[in-house]
C-alpha cells in the first residue's frame, strides 16, 4: 500500500473512534452534562475528518 492510503485509512479510523467515544459520552453522560458542548464539537470535528477521509480515499483509487 502507498503511504498516502495508509495515512488516509488511519486518519479515518481515529476519527471514527473519536466520534464513537464522544457519541457514547453524550448519550450516557459519563463525564457529566457540563461537557455536552464539547461532545458535540468533537463529534462535528470527527465527522468532518471522517468525511474528508472518505473523499480522499475516493480520489486515491
Amino acid at each position: 500500500m502507498e503511504t498516502e492510503k495508509v495515512l488516509c485509512y488511519v486518519a479515518m479510523a481515529v476519527a471514527g473512534l473519536v466520534c464513537l467515544i464522544f457519541l457514547l459520552d453524550a448519550a450516557l453522560g459519563v463525564l457529566g452534562r457540563a461537557s455536552i458542548v464539547l461532545d458535540i464539537l468533537f463529534i462535528i470535528g470527527a465527522a468532518f475528518v471522517l468525511w474528508q477521509g472518505i473523499e480522499t480515499a475516493r480520489e486515491l483509487r
